[in-house]
This record gives structure tokens, C-alpha cells and sequence, in this order.
């Protein structure tokens, strides 16, 4: 039986401490862009930076892509490797980013084309709570046949179905946000409008939730902070409604560290 859970999501940060430091807040580690996709590297980062982390980490082979993110954000560190770094949390897969396997342990955050190797045991073996945000259209990246989802229900239906199937959390974007957990909860964004359907909004969504889950603590309470960072999401899309005729995903991005 599918439960909707629509409980208010108040505490949408973690409360900072006088004895807070960058590593306690938390690290998370993002890979994001391509040659192709460059400006997803700089939303995913952007988003990251906007959560609950401390020290956010550019993950990244390409040096051109390290020196985009760097002469945007000084205060991410560019790396090339996961190994002997530490990360509270990894985001993979905005703008084509890619990964062979998943890291032990830690939260992860998936986007886009790398959804698909999920169906492969290696790929995760031995890996923290994992999160999916696909739309509508990457639902084929999670072998869901392709189909139109013309209510509410059905989206819920394959939402669940997902997460199930998987043992993921599934945030399925679009009009009313869904996120579904593996034990039957799901959650439903009653805020976000059309104002988020823009280019990069998710790729922002993505960073942000991966920021959000380095206070996930050993995967319990992982389903209620993506829950809070899709609402953060929505409330800085709100806000850059009420600021501007236009929105586009800078605008979001702004928007996204006055809520």
C-alpha cells in the first residue's frame, strides 16, 4: 500500500554550533560537466555549496573543467581522485559526469545518463544510502518502460516502484516532486512551480541534496533531508518568481542562500 507522507518540513539546515568547523559541517565531493555540458559543473557546485557542507570538492580528470569551477567558486578544492580524500557525500552525473563505481559508506546522489548502472552489482557494491533524480523522460535510465505518466497517481505508482526495485530514494522532478523511499514512505512537494523547469534547476537540485545529506547519519535520517533540500529547492524557485519576470537557474541559485 502506498502511503503519502505530507508532513511540514520546517528545519531545512542544520543549526550551526560556536564549535562548528568546515570538516564537522560536513564535505561532499561533486562530479559534474563535460566538454559538453560545462555549466552543469558550476550549477552542481553552485547547489553544493548552498546545503549543509562545510568543504565542497570538485571531482574531476578534466583540467579545463577544474579551472571553470576554481575561477567561480575559489573556495571549492579540485580533485582528481576519490581515493585518500575524505567525503561525507558524493553527487555524480550532472552534465554527463561519469563514474566506474560507487564509493563504500557515504551517501550518493545520482543524475542523468549514470542512473543506468545501477542494474550493475559491481557498480554499487557495498554503498551508503543512494538517491536518483530523474524526470520524466531519464525514467528509461532506471528500466521503467517508456510511458506517459498522466496523473498523479502514476507517477507516484512508478515513483515507488523504483525505489522498491532498487532500494533507492527516488526524488521524481516535475509538477508536485515526489520522493519515495525502498520502505513504502514518500513525500510530495506541495511548493515548486513551473518557475523550476528550466535549464540546470535540477542540476543545482542535485548538488544541493548531496550538500544536504552530509548530515545523513548511518542512512537513517536520509529520506527527510532530501526532503528538505527538495523543499529549499522549491522555495528558492518561489523567491526568484517573486524577484524577477525571467528565471532561469542563476536566478535559482541566487535565490537559493536567502531561504
Amino acid at each position: 500500500m502506498v502511503r503519502e507522507n505530507f508532513k511540514r518540513v520546517s528545519i531545512l539546515r542544520e543549526t550551526l554550533h560556536s564549535e562548528c568547523n568546515k570538516y564537522s559541517r560536513g564535505v561532499v565531493a561533486v562530479a559534474a560537466g563535460s566538454s559538453q555540458y560545462p555549466g552543469a559543473a558550476l550549477l552542481a557546485v553552485g547547489g553544493a555549496r548552498l546545503g549543509n557542507a562545510g568543504y565542497v570538492k570538485f571531482l574531476s580528470t578534466s583540467s579545463s573543467l577544474r579551472e571553470i569551477v576554481i575561477s567561480k567558486f575559489p573556495d571549492v578544492v579540485p580533485i582528481t581522485s576519490l581515493q585518500k580524500e575524505r567525503s561525507d557525500a558524493l553527487v555524480v552525473g550532472p552534465g554527463s559526469a561519469k563514474i566506474s563505481k560507487l564509493p563504500s559508506g557515504i551517501p550518493v546522489i545520482l543524475d542523468g545518463a549514470v542512473m543506468q548502472n545501477l542494474s550493475r552489482t559491481t557498480f554499487r557494491s557495498g554503498s551508503g544510502p543512494i538517491v536518483v533524480t530523474p524526470h520524466e523522460g531519464e525514467l528509461r535510465f532506471l528500466e521503467e518502460p517508456a510511458k506517459s505518466l498522466a496523473s498523479h497517481e502514476e507517477r507516484l505508482a512508478v515513483s515507488h516502484s523504483i525505489a522498491a526495485r532498487l532500494n533507492v530514494i527516488v526524488v521524481l522532478k516535475g509538477h508536485r516532486t515526489i520522493v519515495a523511499s525502498p520502505s513504502g514512505e514518500s513525500w510530495v512537494d506541495e511548493i515548486g512551480g513551473p518557475e523550476l523547469a528550466t535549464a540546470g534547476s535540477g542540476d543545482i537540485l542535485a548538488g544541493l541534496i548531496g550538500s544536504i545529506l552530509v548530515a545523513c547519519k548511518d542512512g537513517k535520517n536520509s529520506f527527510d533531508l532530501v526532503c528538505r533540500a527538495v523543499t529549499l529547492h522549491s522555495r528558492a524557485g518561489m523567491l526568484a518568481k517573486k524577484r524577477y519576470q525571467v528565471v532561469t537557474a542563476l536566478e535559482i541559485l541566487e535565490c537559493l542562500a536567502l531561504v
